[in-house]
């Protein structure tokens, strides 16, 4: 089975969080959850708490098809930090896995090196990152090569979509798509 790691930080934003768990689940692709300190229980950016089930230090990246960040600045800025975050996001992408991150989280790939020439993130993170390549509001979603991101909470399902559509192929994604009502997502 397709497995992908959502790790959460204190401070994640809980619709992106939440909209990937549920739509790659539902693609029965398995979603491992888990936290940057060994908390079981994660407080997101408006309250809402998600149980984990381990710590990404006790996953590798060969145990994985891909990495997906959700955003939320309190928690992008501790997967940026987090020196097991950062060590997943360059081995997947030296052996050519899949990456995800979308609105705030782009600013962690960055810091990890992983970024690619096009993506999309939040509209003001690109100026943190000072980083040409900004797709701005062209597409809700931006693939390049191994990396798929998204600019933010109401792009989450279309991201999640997109990622259903890369690692189970397009009819699944039609599949899912018209199942959750998302004919707005290209």
């Amino acid at each position: 089975m397709i497995k992908v790691l959502v790790p959460l930080a204190k401070g994640f934003e809980e619709i992106e969080a939440v909209s990937v768990i549920d739509v790659l689940r539902r693609a029965e692709i398995e979603v491992l959850v888990a936290s940057l300190d060994g908390a079981s229980l994660v407080k997101g950016a408006n309250g809402i708490t998600i149980q984990t089930d381990f710590e990404v230090k006790d996953v590798s990246a060969s145990q994985i098809d891909m990495i997906v960040l959700p955003g939320g600045w309190g928690g992008t800025y501790l997967l940026a930090d987090d020196v097991n975050v950062q060590n997943i996001l360059k081995e997947m992408d030296e052996k050519g896995k899949n990456i995800g991150a979308i609105c705030a989280a782009p600013f962690a790939l960055n810091k990890a090196g992983v970024l690619k020439s096009k993506y999309t993130c939040y509209p003001s993170v690109e100026e943190e990152m000072q980083r040409e390549g900004y797709q701005g509001d062209l597409s809700m979603v931006v693939e390049d090569e191994n990396v798929i991101t998204s600019r933010g909470p109401a792009t989450a399902i279309c991201f999640a979509l997109s990622i259903v559509k890369k690692l189970k192929g397009e009819e699944v994604y039609k599949n899912l798509k018209s199942g959750v009502l998302a004919d707005f997502c290209d």
